[in-house]
């Protein structure tokens, strides 16, 4: 019976430490950046990876958050009109479907790593991802296709928005 038990906890030692090991090869292939010499198809992947953990769909996605992200991939990306309001303006997430189709993937590399967009927008966290990762976004979003309608355009502080708007309070200095 001792051997029986000693086997059993082997064999489960073996298993739950090759599941481990498993798993954790899993996570680091999916948080490795893509390599230059990848297929399309695994930089398409890497790509709709990042546009969904790094919270793209949140702004520029109608409706995305409000149903926990259950939106068809055919319909993300295309921009929205609710504006973002605060002591900078209004803001509107715009439709990066259409706005990739008018970028080389080189212009879009240098304005990532550049750009400081108006509020919301984290422009601090496309200056920290590697090119790499920006150009399986880029082609990730261009193989999608334009689909959509423009934003609407900024409104400086002194324009009251006439469509819905989220308000940023103020901050006190």
């Amino acid at each position: 019976m001792l051997k029986i038990h000693n086997f059993i906890k082997g064999t489960v030692f073996i298993l739950v430490v090759g599941s481990m090991a498993a798993a954790i090869a899993a996570e680091e292939a999916v948080r490795a950046p893509v390599k230059a010499n990848s297929s399309a198809t695994e930089r398409d992947e890497r790509g709709r990876y990042l546009v969904k953990i790094t919270g793209c769909n949140d702004c520029h996605t109608p409706g995305y958050a409000e149903v926990g992200g259950k939106i068809p991939e055919r319909d993300w990306l295309t921009g929205d009109s609710i504006g973002w309001r605060g002591p900078w303006g209004t803001t509107y997430a715009s439709n990066l479907r259409l706005y990739m189709q008018y970028l080389s993937e080189d212009q879009w590399v240098t304005i990532a790593h550049t750009a400081q967009f108006r509020p919301p927008m984290p422009w601090y966290v496309l200056h920290e991802m590697t090119e790499l990762d920006l150009r399986a976004i880029y082609r990730f979003i261009r193989n999608m296709g334009p689909a959509g309608n423009p934003a609407p355009a900024y409104l400086p502080p002194e324009k009251e928005p006439q469509g819905p708007y989220i308000l940023f309070p103020q901050t006190q200095k």
